[in-house]
């Protein structure tokens, strides 16, 4: 009976005339004889999984239309598959998805089975310049005006792969180029695999092991990534518990203040931390602790000669107005170092927090913040402006396109050591996919 079932598919398969544009747009045309579905249903029905109308036959040599076909393909997704069927059900989904909307099975649920990956991205230029009257931090030329700047150009995507219902592997690839010198630009590879993490969602807890964001930095901690294990458990409070490991150098020296600087070697820390999250009428605030052990501390401005461990408490809370202006504040302490080790940041913001929308043309938002950043306080800030500085910063933010934005930012400010004079000009536009 199957091969009886093969012939006769193959035969309507064969003398399908209409093409795969067309047949996109009109649900009774035939499936073109050189569509890669004859392979595939070929295949299904060999083992079984495709059944035709019901009674097994495909209704002699007639011609089968693409509606016809996702009838089909909506019995054999019915279907406990696995392995090489699965995929081929999941493809022939993907492919006839328009007509099983039709049928009234939703394309929503197939993306499970159609789309195994899906990729996110983006692609973003930068520019940065900060003008010190003389650079406080790890640099020889104390007695000179110091000015750096970036000029980068990043490309990133973030793919998502579904295992199943409950559990996700997700990944980010980043490749920065120095438009300076073409190049690579931070952290010295031109493409290189930043995160990658398995997540598992079980009703409101959800655990994640690999190398994967911090999500509990308070802007004062981390603007990167750690190696280990989350837990993250609540609904109205979320509790999020992190432990594993923190690369100082994490390839990209400039985020680290000092921190990567180490005579002793040591390039990892030991990480644990605790956060929580939670809202409270208008006001959403959060709580943590974090706990760093490394030897590389003790060579830190500010630092005590053998203690290699970093303590610090963040806090932060964000209370909304109205749903376009809010005002933030946030605050670090590191009681394991001596001096430079709270940091502190007010922000009045015009859709500058979580209402800005990135979709359509025509939002745009601007903030203006005083920032007091010490630089023990965290390895790896989330700020633009630099670690060992206080100053004021404006911002504006606007979608000049659809999934693309324009970031500028100015700083005038000083250092914490010397109190001497400090600015900085940021810009960035980003274009998302």
């Amino acid at each position: 009976m199957k091969k009886t079932m093969v012939s006769a598919l193959t035969t309507a398969l064969l003398v399908g005339a209409a093409s795969t544009t067309f047949a996109a747009s009109n649900p009774f045309a035939d499936v073109p004889a050189d569509h890669w579905a004859y392979d595939a249903v070929s295949q299904l029905a060999a083992d079984g999984v495709i059944e035709g109308y019901g009674d097994s036959t495909f209704k002699g040599n007639r011609n089968i239309t693409r509606y016809e076909m996702a009838q089909m393909v909506a019995k054999a997704m019915a279907k406990n598959t696995k392995g090489a069927d699965k995929a081929l059900v999941d493809k022939l989904a993907a492919e006839f998805a328009a007509e099983l909307n039709n049928l009234g099975v939703r394309v929503a649920n197939l993306e499970r089975n159609a789309d195994m990956v899906k990729w996110n991205g983006m692609a973003r230029y930068d520019f940065e310049r900060s003008n010190y009257e003389h650079h406080p931090l790890n640099r020889a030329d104390y007695n000179k005006d110091d000015v750096t700047s970036g000029n980068t150009i990043t490309f990133r995507l973030e793919p998502t792969a579904e295992v199943n219902k409950n559990w996700k592997v997700k990944a980010r690839l980043d490749s920065t180029i120095n438009m300076k010198t073409d190049g690579p630009g931070y952290g010295g590879d031109n493409v290189k695999l930043k995160r990658i993490w398995a997540e598992g969602k079980y009703g409101n807890t959800m655990v994640r092991f690999g190398k994967m964001p911090v999500t509990i930095d308070m802007d004062i901690m981390f603007d990167t990534q750690f190696s280990g294990a989350q837990v993250q458990f609540g609904n109205k409070l979320k509790t999020t518990i992190n432990a594993g490991r923190f690369n100082l150098k994490s390839g990209n020296d400039y985020y680290n203040y000092g921190v990567a600087v180490d005579n002793t070697g040591a390039t990892t820390a030991s990480y644990q931390a605790i956060g929580f999250t939670g809202w409270l009428g208008k006001l959403n605030a959060g709580l943590g602790y974090h706990h760093l052990t490394s030897h590389a501390f003790t060579n830190m401005l500010g630092y005590g000669r053998n203690n290699d461990a970093m303590n610090t408490i963040t806090a932060k809370g964000t209370y909304h107005f109205d749903k376009n202006i809010a005002l933030q504040g946030n605050y670090g302490k590191n009681f394991s170092a001596d001096s430079y080790n709270q940091s502190a940041s007010i922000v009045l913001g015009y859709k500058e927090f979580e209402n800005f929308d990135t979709t359509n043309a025509g939002q745009w938002g601007m903030a203006l913040a005083y920032r007091h950043i010490g630089q023990n306080v965290g390895p790896a800030p989330t700020y633009t402006l630099d670690a060992g500085t206080k100053g004021w910063e404006l911002s504006y933010l606007a979608n000049v396109m659809p999934h693309t934005y324009l970031w500028l930012k100015a700083v005038k400010g000083k250092t914490l050591i010397g109190d001497e004079s400090y600015n900085e000009l940021f810009g960035r536009i980003e274009w998302q996919f």
